[in-house]
């Protein structure tokens, strides 16, 4: 049986919040006066976690996953429960904590692997490393304080990786870093997993929890709602995440008394549902389960739109083939991309165009129905309202994506965009079982191997 490294047992904890300064000045005086509001960040968590085992912490912002790091870390006292931690933590917390910022970013490096009871010849036999891997040249010998913050997080993580850890703690700092590093880091991290070290993160990401971790856990307002497998986790996360107000608490309850089977098409729960008189529409039923695309409410875009110059972009959405709006897709399935244009002038040579892209802005591919600027349709007359179709295969792996749409032709000039809306939709892919493929696209790879 592996070794418990982590064991939480009904850990809380809450803060004092003040309306004014000078109200904990006055408590602090007059102690039977009490003039502070309790806020509960984390609220009877427990859990354990086994040698070797990598674990993703999702949740919205200010779900308590930080805070809970930070306790397991040392750096906060829990209010109340027990805390049992076997071995030496590595943490790479929030942005700027762990360094001295008047030091160099060598000094530093002694400082934080002393810290970690390192003795000065381990670090000297491992300098090197941890410069070789950090990758900021000459800076290791200047202020810290002078670093960028992509700086920074590299000579943070690599400090943090070379110290022998027996626990690697992480908390979203990785996302200031460039993609390269960001690859590189990923890959120390499966190689520590490998070798037997416990790594607990917290991360945005669904398919960075999906390929590194055996387990994730999902926090909402304090509370663990979910232990389980990362695919159930984050397809859950994502639920509640962008669910309706009004649905969330109806989502939290369900999470808390029956797990990630209340959210599954096959579940007792939803078994009982149908046989009821629950009053719930198809497409509420369909957004509380894994197996059908839908609509969600809560998943909405803000969108970019550009000046006209003669036509204007309406109603954007995607539907099934059978003419559902949905925005929640099965990955491998036909969709259409739709939305209308009506000109305000008569134009000429016009083209319709679409763009998937990731949240960040990365554009993964698009579809123009004319190659050429000048093969569009010959001519639109002012006040015509035309609707047009994108029929595309959702060859992408589980996370949330944006559309973009543009109309070009010529108004009186030259070819060039009529009308133009970045982040017209948005658009998640459910998670998938036992997934291999990586990154963002599927692209259908069949792999085998043979002994030569």
């Amino acid at each position: 049986m592996s070794e418990t490294v982590i064991k939480l047992d009904g850990i809380s904890k809450s803060f004092h919040i003040y309306d004014k300064p000078i109200d904990r000045l006055l408590e602090n005086f007059f102690s039977k006066s009490q003039r502070h509001r309790k806020f509960e960040a984390l609220k009877n968590v427990s859990f354990e976690i086994k040698k070797g085992e990598t674990v993703g912490l999702v949740g919205a912002n200010g779900a308590g996953k930080s805070t809970l790091l930070q306790i397991i870390c040392g750096t906060l006292t829990q209010t109340s429960g027990e805390l049992g931690v076997s071995g030496r933590i590595s943490a790479l917390l929030e942005l700027g904590s762990g360094f001295n910022p008047e030091f160099t970013g060598r000094e530093n490096i002694y400082f934080f692997a002393a810290m970690q009871g390192m003795k000065k010849t381990e670090i000297e036999r491992k300098i090197n490393d941890i410069l070789s891997f950090a990758d900021i040249g000459e800076f290791v010998d200047q202020p810290v304080k002078t670093y960028s913050s992509g700086m920074y997080v590299r000579l943070a993580f690599a400090a943090a990786i070379h110290v022998e850890p027996d626990i690697l703690v992480v908390d979203e700092a990785l996302a200031v870093g460039d993609e390269a590093f960001q690859n590189k880091c990923y890959s120390r991290i499966n190689a520590l997993r490998d070798s037997g070290v416990t790594v607990l993160f917290v991360t945005h990401s669904p398919q960075t929890v999906m390929s590194l971790c055996d387990r994730a856990m999902l926090f909402d307002h304090g509370e663990l709602l979910l232990d389980d497998n990362p695919k159930d986790v984050i397809s859950c996360y994502q639920k509640l995440l962008y669910a309706p107000d009004e649905k969330k608490s109806l989502l939290r309850s369900l999470l808390l008394s029956e797990g990630a089977s209340a959210l599954k098409s096959d579940s007792k729960v939803q078994k009982q549902r149908a046989q009821g008189n629950d009053k719930r529409d198809k497409r509420d039923e369909a957004s509380l389960n894994d197996n059908d695309e839908y609509f969600e409410e809560g998943l909405k875009s803000q969108p970019v739109v550009y000046e006209s110059d003669g036509a204007e972009i309406l109603n954007p959405h995607i539907t099934t083939l059978d003419g559902d709006k949905v925005n929640v897709l099965i990955r491998g399935k036909e969709y259409k991309y739709n939305y209308n244009v009506k000109f305000s002038s008569s134009v000429t040579m016009v083209r319709f165009a679409m763009v998937i892209k990731m949240l960040n802005g990365t554009e993964l591919g698009g579809y123009i129905s004319s190659h050429d600027a000048y093969s569009g349709i010959d001519s639109i007359s002012s006040g015509v309202e035309y609707t047009t179709s994108f029929k595309f295969k959702a060859s992408l792996n589980p996370g949330v994506y944006a559309l973009n749409a543009g109309v070009r032709g010529i108004n009186q000039g030259d070819e060039d965009f009529l009308a133009r809306v970045l982040d017209t939709y948005l658009f998640r892919v459910l998670p998938v079982k036992e997934q291999c493929e990586t990154c963002y696209i599927d692209f259908n790879v069949e792999q085998s191997h043979s002994i030569n």
